[in-house]
């Protein structure tokens, strides 16, 4: 249980660290160095670059926060807590109580609780779902334009071809080797690195992002799925989706903002429990 609360304070710490480096390798060197020499046309480039990049990480952070403001814990807090016989301490540990969870990370009664989330430190249920989606969505599109404005500025700057798909693979350990003979500075090397950590961040969000809306569509939870709890009364897809990401949905997918209001969240309570 120390390792995972330990976990729980880390995890948020290095996503605010690589959000912060990631946005000075952004405007302090991608995008300055591969729009530079620019005529009115190129400039035009790059503030549109800068503003979708922009838009990208304050939708992430944004849906982040949202995630962490909006925890999914019951209302109906005043719920005995029953230890589950089959309760253990690992990452998905929980008390059963009437189809409601308690976590022992978040110390909370937890409404159709799907996991716990290391990198927001609370519990992933009904009322943060759609801020959790959205957020693996942001994430995962940030990480993957990095990824691509940092190959570009490899390529203007350091004259490395990527047109070989062998380049990528065996990069790093090339430019592990050429940083400590000395043969690469410290930034380009540290650049690669990010490469790999964009790469990883972008792909597990996004395999994050289909898992949890192919789970909201059929009305199921992952807690659900492990234990191979089978859903009795499954809705329509349509409206498990519209549970979740609201009637305005739309404004959602560009804005983090919040789209469930308070009565779905008592409705859904008073459902699940």
């Amino acid at each position: 249980m120390l390792k995972l609360r330990l976990l729980n304070s880390i995890a948020p710490a290095y996503f605010f660290t690589a959000t912060t480096v990631t946005f000075a390798l952004q405007f302090y060197f991608f995008i300055p160095a591969i729009f530079e020499n620019a005529d009115a046309r190129i400039n035009s480039s790059t503030l549109l670059h800068g503003a979708f990049f922009l838009f990208l990480i304050l939708n992430a952070l944004g849906n982040y926060v949202m995630t962490i403001r909006f925890p999914a814990a019951s209302v109906q807090g005043a719920v005995p807590l029953v230890c589950s016989p089959r309760c253990s301490d690992h990452v998905d540990a929980h008390y059963l109580l009437n189809g409601h969870h308690f976590c022992k990370l978040c110390k909370k009664v937890i409404l159709r609780r799907d996991h716990h989330c290391f990198f927001t430190g609370n519990c992933i249920g009904n009322r943060n779902m759609r801020y959790f989606i959205m957020f693996c969505v942001y994430t995962s599109t940030t990480c993957l334009y990095s990824l691509v404005l940092g190959v570009a500025y490899l390529t203007v700057e350091h004259s490395i071809s990527f047109e070989n798909p062998l380049t990528f693979l065996t990069l790093l350990p090339l430019s592990i080797g050429y940083f400590f003979l000395g043969a690469i500075p410290g930034l380009q090397f540290f650049i690669v690195l990010m490469l790999y950590v964009w790469l990883g961040i972008g792909l597990t969000c996004a395999g994050f992002c289909c898992q949890q809306i192919l789970l909201v569509a059929r009305g199921q939870t992952w807690c659900q799925l492990r234990k191979g709890q089978v859903v009795q009364t499954r809705s329509p897809w349509r409206r498990n989706l519209s549970d979740v990401f609201g009637r305005q949905w739309v404004l959602g997918l560009f804005l983090p903002v919040q789209t469930v209001g308070r009565v779905q969240d008592h409705a859904a309570d008073q459902k699940d429990s």
